[in-house]
């Protein structure tokens, strides 16, 4: 069993909602979810399995929730070595390059960073999908199933 440690960046509330669909599901298989409302560097060097949730805002930037976190791993730059993670981004693609930009910018530095990604980056066009649960739903199970315990 894995503790999955969730950190969302939502701007209108849509990350939040799927990070609760997440916790619940999570809670349903054989791991544990714990939600990271107030995320820190500290919270992140702890975990065991990271999963970031967020959307978008402005012009490809990371929600105000998240940001902070962002700009202390981007600054201390800690080692992350082989430590599990996934990414779930909302976004809309009339918004051209900076579709999904906040969970581009998370993978890249948690690569940067030496983590492991677990499956690929999901990306949620809203634009397509206004409900992103039956999206995340398949992609969810497929990443539990790969985590390591």
């Amino acid at each position: 069993m894995a503790t999955i440690n969730l950190f969302v960046g939502s701007v209108f509330g849509g990350a939040v909602r799927l990070a609760d669909d997440v916790m619940a599901a999570i809670k349903c298989s054989n791991h544990r979810a714990v939600l990271i409302e107030t995320p820190s560097l500290d919270d992140i060097k702890s975990a065991s399995h990271l999963l970031i949730i967020t959307s978008t805002t402005g012009k490809g930037d990371i929600p105000g929730s998240l940001s902070p976190l962002y700009a202390e791993l981007e600054s201390q730059f800690p080692t992350l070595a082989g430590k599990p993670y996934g990414i779930i981004a909302l976004g809309d693609r009339n918004y051209g390059d900076t579709f999904c930009a906040a969970g581009r910018s998370f993978d890249e530095l948690f690569r940067d960073l030496q983590a492991k990604p677990i499956g690929h980056r999901l990306e949620i066009d809203a634009s397509e999908d206004f409900e992103p649960w039956p999206v995340t739903e398949p992609w969810l199970k497929r990443w539990l199933e790969k985590l390591p315990e």
